[in-house]
């Protein structure tokens, strides 16, 4: 558990997450992160912090860094940001259950070519063998 006091420099947060500074950087253009000014220095906190988590949470789930935005744009307007990340968790789920279908077809139609070829394979050893013997 991390402690919400704890404030990040860069490096320290880029290494939490296994991220580049530069990826940091890019999450602040896109207004996922808003780090303090400690003079010229960036400063993270918790909520960076716990942004982040949700971030790389979503990113891993296959969500869009549009739909990520959206939905941190929304945080805190209640039924508002609820809707919406249903929505979206249904749009997912449904791209991935449509995928999962295809996927499952490209099997068995592999499967078949597998078969195929093997029962060709060995029709065709079978057949250099008789011709040998003979």
């Amino acid at each position: 558990m991390v402690d919400r006091n704890k404030l990040f420099c860069v490096s320290e947060l880029a290494q939490e997450f296994s991220l580049t500074p530069q990826a940091l950087r890019f999450y602040e253009e896109k207004g996922l992160l808003t780090p303090a000014r400690s003079g010229r220095s960036r400063v993270y906190a918790y909520r960076d912090y716990a942004r982040l988590v949700l971030i790389q949470r979503l990113k891993r789930l296959g969500f869009t860094l549009e739909d990520i935005v959206e939905y941190l744009c929304l945080y805190g307007a209640g039924d508002g940001q609820f809707a919406y990340g249903l929505e979206k968790i249904q749009a997912r789920l449904a791209d991935l259950l449509r995928l999962r279908d295809e996927i499952d077809m490209t099997i068995e139609e592999l499967r078949g070519l597998e078969t195929e070829a093997r029962d060709k394979l060995a029709a065709s050893k079978s057949g250099k063998e008789v011709a040998r013997k003979g």
